[in-house]
């Protein structure tokens, strides 16, 4: 039977952004500041060595994760206040799921028991962007290459899917020591949709002294030096790399020209209004179209059966296509 929670202790979910102590926040400062237990990684303990001194230090390996979280439910059961750190943010591939786990098995509700606190950090997705440009300016994803805990079917299809789908991705947990085939098959996956000339950056120990920064391309990124400590960002059909810097536009070459410094709405478009080829004025097209739904699929890259109940739905009401923005 699980022993009773006291409202005497507090878990505080810390994350500490890249590691770097110009990076952590306020609230990460003022946490660890306030704990009595310091739990994590000896790799992220050191980190904010400066800061963990004089406070019971309990130090755990990689693949610990659920051991740092019972301790922290143990630590909080006595009445201490716990910063159990993780870098980046805690709840991105970090300390905030395994610890509510471990907390919900014990009973734990939020109105009963310990306190438990997320205190954000920033993530390697737009620690290692924002060394590295602006790439994700449109839509993004994060994918771990990990199969410790998921299997590598899972994994695959969410790689083909989003390769497919044309978001920029970043790829966490890309390489280790033992883990090396990885990396070769997301790469294989990836060229099945995108260019081979495709912009990746590849970003180790961001924010840390041993940083480092390679730009290179779909086809070429296994020949970097790619680990655990690594972040790898692959662009879309529209990332470019000029000057150094990798940058994914959000759009606006499609709704606006920039002549002599001013930006001219384009013909067919409107300020603050769905693009001519936004929702309703697709619609409105493919309603207008001769084309059967298998002809419209193969265009647009959509499953047929979506096509076909987008086609009998019938054509919006007047007006809708211009899609107002309220």
């Amino acid at each position: 039977m699980n022993a009773p929670l006291e409202k005497t202790g507090k878990i505080m979910l810390v994350g500490l952004g890249p590691g770097s102590s110009e990076h952590l926040t306020a609230r990460a400062r003022a946490a660890i500041a306030e704990a009595d237990t310091v739990i994590g990684y000896a790799t992220y303990l050191r980190l904010v060595a400066d800061l963990v001194k004089g406070k019971e230090i309990i130090r755990k390996s990689m693949t610990e994760e659920l051991d740092r979280a019972i301790e922290a439910l143990e630590r909080a059961r006595q009445g201490r206040k716990v910063a159990l750190i993780s870098s980046g943010d805690a709840g991105i591939y970090g300390m905030a799921g395994p610890t509510f786990e471990v907390l919900f098995q014990a009973g734990w509700t939020p109105d009963s028991g310990i306190e438990v606190e997320i205190v954000p950090g920033a993530s390697a997705l737009n620690t290692c962007a924002a060394l590295v440009g602006a790439p994700l300016t449109h839509d993004f994803c994060a994918i771990s290459l990990s199969d410790l805990l998921t299997p590598w079917p899972t994994i695959a299809r969410r790689l083909d899917a989003v390769a497919y789908a044309d978001f920029v991705v970043a790829l966490y947990n890309p390489k280790s020591g033992r883990r090396t085939r990885q990396i070769v098959e997301a790469q294989r996956l990836f060229l099945r949709h995108r260019h081979p000339q495709t912009p990746v950056a590849i970003v180790k120990s961001g924010y840390r002294p041993k940083q480092s920064i390679e730009l290179t391309t779909l086809e070429r990124m296994n020949e970097c030096d790619i680990g655990m400590l690594s972040t790898v960002l692959i662009g879309n059909s529209k990332t470019f790399i000029q000057h150094g810097l990798m940058v994914t536009p959000r759009g606006y070459a499609n709704k606006y020209a920039v002549e002599a410094g001013e930006s001219i709405t384009r013909d067919g478009e409107q300020a603050g209004r769905s693009l001519s080829t936004g929702l309703e004025g697709w619609m409105a097209s493919i309603q207008a179209s001769d084309k059967s739904a298998a002809e419209l699929a193969v265009e647009y890259r959509l499953p047929e059966d979506y096509i076909a109940a987008v086609l009998a739905a019938g054509r919006p009401a007047e007006g809708e296509a211009a899609g107002v923005e309220n």
